[in-house]
């Protein structure tokens, strides 16, 4: 969680949107005052106005695409480069609209117009990064058999499908707007869980992932959220194109990214 406040509110902001001024490099990074008053002071190098800088207000949390994280560091935030760049657009307009409750997207998204998000969902579905996957060999048969019987077989008597038959036979999401789910931290997977279980995340109605989290146990989440999170991402991980078959569930958010028009239409 430390890593949601490496900036503090105003800096995020001022770096995330378009259409405020950017802060000069020395003053965001808190050099000191010259020590002398009589000196001149030295002119800051002005920080580039372009998507990239702007977005370090998103990469400070969900990692730097170049840049694949420490083993042995525990985090809670999602990886988002490389997932399918309708799912990111419609996250962000869920942060935006109430769907999702985190307070810090709300804050920084509210500002911003639907464009906007799409540009910046699309520039990270453009990108990959290497996630490091948990140690399987620390966790309990039993749990790990039971989460790969339910990612990739689903449970019958539970009415539970499988999350290959929606995210993928290799996980690694369906275009255009369901995402991957290898790479994620196992912390970040029961959050979601639990959020769908409680409310506090939903998404257009009918929601699949709501149903499917009412009819799983807490065991079962944690078998799921242990199996993922230790399996590692194939050498490919791009999104699959989308395939013939219908979803095993209705699911509003697929129905509302198949009815959103490209970037550049009417809406």
């Amino acid at each position: 969680m430390r890593a949601a406040f490496r900036c503090a509110p105003i800096v995020l902001l001022y770096c995330l949107s378009p259409s405020l001024s950017l802060i000069p490099a020395a003053t965001a990074a808190g050099q000191p005052a010259p020590a002398s008053a009589h000196a001149p002071a030295p002119v800051p190098a002005p920080v580039p106005d372009t998507l990239a800088q702007r977005l370090v207000a998103c990469t400070s949390c969900h990692g730097d695409p170049g840049k694949p994280p420490p083993r042995d560091e525990r985090r809670y935030f999602p990886r988002i480069a490389g997932k399918p760049a309708g799912y990111l657009y419609h996250q962000l307009l869920n942060f935006r609209e109430g769907r999702r409750q985190y307070p810090l997207m709300t804050w920084m998204v509210t500002p911003l117009s639907d464009e906007y998000l799409r540009e910046i969902a699309e520039h990270f579905a453009a990108q990959h990064l290497a996630a490091t996957p948990l140690d399987r060999a620390a966790l309990p048969a039993a749990e790990l058999a039971r989460g790969r019987q339910l990612v990739m077989q689903g449970d019958s008597a539970l009415k539970v499908p499988a999350c290959i038959a929606c995210h993928g036979q290799r996980l690694t999401g369906t275009l255009p707007a369901i995402p991957g789910l290898l790479g994620l931290p196992r912390d970040y997977i029961n959050a979601q869980f639990g959020a769908w279980r409680n409310g506090s995340r939903r998404a257009h109605a009918p929601d699949c992932m709501g149903t499917i989290a009412a009819r799983l146990s807490l065991a079962d989440v944690a078998a799921v959220s242990a199996w993922l999170a230790s399996e590692p991402q194939p050498p490919d991980p791009a999104p699959q194109a989308a395939g013939p078959q219908p979803l095993p569930l209705a699911c509003g958010s697929a129905q509302q990214a198949a009815s959103t028009p490209a970037r550049g239409q009417a809406r």
